[in-house]
């Protein structure tokens, strides 16, 4: 086995000017511990030590200096501006890495200026830089090596400027948005007859989970529509722990579900050695190309399969949104899904706080990025912490810079079988985001409603989540040339950015610009077009969860999309 190269990631934080007198003399052996975990994560165990030959590559991601700036302009096109890390942080930082002997040759900027890589540092060095010590660690589960330390100190002239290194004490394996898939049973389920006209007619309640994909069609009202700007508009998807489509998957369901999209395909980008073999198809992969392309075809899709670097040991999510910025705006894709989701609590808030903010710049660069909400309802297992439940919210749905899908069930009859919540819909409250400026009038509805419900369960004061909502029960997929049904916020991920694609598709063949960050529109004139969910609930952490109401909810947040409308209100923004 080979441990070869590693990333750590620094997100450098501004201070005020007036704290920048430590420039002059700074002490670079006074250190104070950064982040470290009491025990070592649960699912983990140390295996070893890393040979004294081990290279790793340091990425040091420095925080914008015009941080609040780059919130309000959300909707600006001036990013690389914004994004750049103040110049005094910038000295201070090189300034610390002399000292340790870190080589100027070794160093490299990117991202405008906010992001420095250095290359060929020694396991060794990053210890006495750190103050840390790497071990080789395997997840009892999955049987996947990392190289982590369970803590890390930096000078403390640093610590108003360095927000996290990563990966140091970061231990977080994904979890995919999905429940374990089970086979189709032939006839259980209630058939859907296609209309001549595009609709759907139910002939009982229910609906076949083979009829998915035209239900959604029809329930979100975009089947009539025809884009227009396929040679400029993109939707990406974002693939880790070596899950792959397979295109003729994609062919095959499309003939089946879709026939005039027969000839779908997708174009793989392969991010830090991420891999492709299409003969080993994943469900999270299947799901997410043939959703997206079943609900916007013909528009193109991207599939980019991020992976752990030529030795496996890289930070696999931070190296994706760092390739992801730094495209061109020819080449970043428009709109964005991604179905992979952690516990909050299982991720250092400094390196949560450094994803979110990536994600931050996504949305400042004209692209709308769509999370699924996870699957655990308000959270897994009995939720006991320090003896009182505590619901545990899930991350990235949590970021207040992303737009979060839950799951609904349901909708073939607006009178005797509308469309509720379903119990799998992740949501809750954040532990690490307080409260975005888009949410408060939603959530204060919301919490009159609740009253004391679950008080002290959750933090009411932060990011809420979801946003909207999408089916995400009895799923058809194509995986392996098997017919398979899953479910999961994972399957209503795909369904909205599909959504969204053709909105995007719209306004740009209008001459408008895409829609970028979401969700001041969607809380905004946008809520005309969202179908209110007011009926289910999400249950976990031994209790029933919340429940979907009028209004936003933790559930299915301001509910699921009617395209048409939503097209209407996206053709009269400037």
């Amino acid at each position: 086995m080979h441990y070869r190269l590693l990333s750590v990631f620094f997100a450098v934080a501004t201070a005020p000017l007036g704290c920048f007198a430590i420039l002059l003399a700074p002490r670079w052996d006074y250190v104070k511990v950064k982040h470290a975990w009491e025990a070592v994560p649960e699912n983990w165990e140390s295996v070893g030590i890393p040979s004294a030959g081990t290279i790793i590559n340091l990425h040091l991601a420095l925080k914008p200096h015009h941080e609040k700036a780059l919130v309000t302009a959300l909707y600006e096109e001036q990013v690389a501006e914004l994004v750049m890390s103040h110049p005094d942080t910038l000295k201070l930082v090189e300034s610390w890495l002399k000292f340790h002997g870190v080589p100027p040759s070794s160093i490299s900027v990117s991202h405008g200026g906010n992001w420095l890589t250095l290359t060929g540092v020694s396991v060794s060095k990053a210890n006495d830089l750190l103050g840390a010590s790497y071990k080789i660690y395997r997840h009892a589960e999955t049987k996947e090596h990392i190289i982590r330390t369970l803590g890390y100190s930096l000078p403390a002239a640093l610590h108003g400027h360095v927000q996290t290194v990563a990966p140091t004490t970061y231990f977080a394996s994904p979890r995919m948005s999905w429940r374990a898939p089970r086979k189709r049973s032939g006839g259980a389920a209630a058939g859907l007859v296609r209309a001549t006209s595009g609709n759907l007619v139910t002939t009982l309640l229910g609906r076949a989970d083979d009829d998915a994909l035209p239900f959604l069609r029809w329930l979100y009202n975009s089947a009539t529509y025809v884009p227009a700007a396929t040679d400029r508009n993109m939707l990406g998807i974002a693939g880790f722990n070596q899950e792959y489509p397979n295109p003729l998957d994609l062919i095959t369901f499309m003939d089946r579900f879709h026939s005039p999209g027969t000839g779908a395909t997708y174009t793989v980008v392969q991010v830090n050695n991420g891999g492709y073999d299409p003969n080993k198809p994943g469900l999270e992969a299947s799901v997410d190309v043939q959703y997206t392309s079943g609900m916007a075809y013909p528009t193109p899709i991207v599939y980019y399969s991020s992976g752990n670097g030529p030795d496996g040991v890289d930070d696999e999510y931070l190296s994706w949104l760092d390739y992801m910025l730094n495209l061109d705006e020819t080449d970043i894709p428009q709109t964005i899904s991604m179905s992979y989701a952690w516990y909050e609590a299982v991720l250092p808030l400094d390196y949560a706080r450094t994803m979110c903010d990536l994600f931050m710049q996504l949305g400042a660069r004209g692209v709308s990025v769509l999370v699924a909400s996870g699957d655990d309802g308000v959270g897994k297992g009995d939720c006991i912490t320090d003896g009182n439940v505590r619901f545990r919210p899930m991350f990235p749905a949590s970021c207040p810079w992303v737009t979060s899908v839950g799951g609904t069930e349901g909708g073939t009859d607006p009178e005797e079988n509308p469309e509720v919540a379903a119990d799998v819909s992740g949501g809750g409250f954040s532990e690490y985001f307080k409260r975005p400026y888009y949410q408060e009038n939603a959530m204060a509805i919301f919490f009159e409603t609740l009253g004391n419900q679950y008080h002290g369960f959750y933090n009411a004061t932060s990011r809420g989540y979801p946003d909207v909502a999408a089916q995400a029960l009895f799923i058809g997929i194509i995986a392996g040339g098997e017919y398979e049904v899953i479910e999961g916020t994972s399957c209503s991920a795909p369904i909205v950015a599909g959504i969204i694609a053709l909105l995007n598709d719209f306004r740009i063949s209008q001459g408008k610009r895409p829609l970028g960050f979401l969700n001041p529109l969607l809380y905004g004139i946008a809520r005309a077009g969202l179908n209110d969910i007011t009926s289910g609930s999400n249950p976990g952490c031994n209790t029933d969860g919340f429940s979907a109401v009028v209004g936003w909810d933790p559930v299915t947040g301001l509910g699921s999309l009617d395209f048409e409308h939503l097209r209407h209100i996206a053709n009269i923004l400037p």
